[in-house]
């Protein structure tokens, strides 16, 4: 479903590079405590590789992650 407007959540895939999630999102961990994401805007970690995870700190690059933006086409 998409919808226009402020109330909604992007996420995009950043090429080679973090998740990008917008809008008013609530993030919280697996057993459901709030994690303060301390801003509107956060890159997710995607590479595994960050040290303050579930957040990027730009580690991918250093680690070669590859990883288009657009889905995998289909079988």
């Amino acid at each position: 479903m998409h919808t226009d407007g402020d109330d909604a959540v992007t996420v995009t895939p950043c090429e080679d590079g973090p998740l990008l999630l917008r809008g008013p999102f609530r993030l919280v961990a697996q057993d459901g405590t709030p994690i303060d994401p301390g801003r509107s805007t956060v890159a997710l970690c995607r590479c595994g590789l960050s040290s303050v995870k579930p957040f990027c700190d730009g580690s991918h690059r250093a680690g070669g992650f590859r990883a288009p933006s657009a889905p995998d086409p289909a079988p």
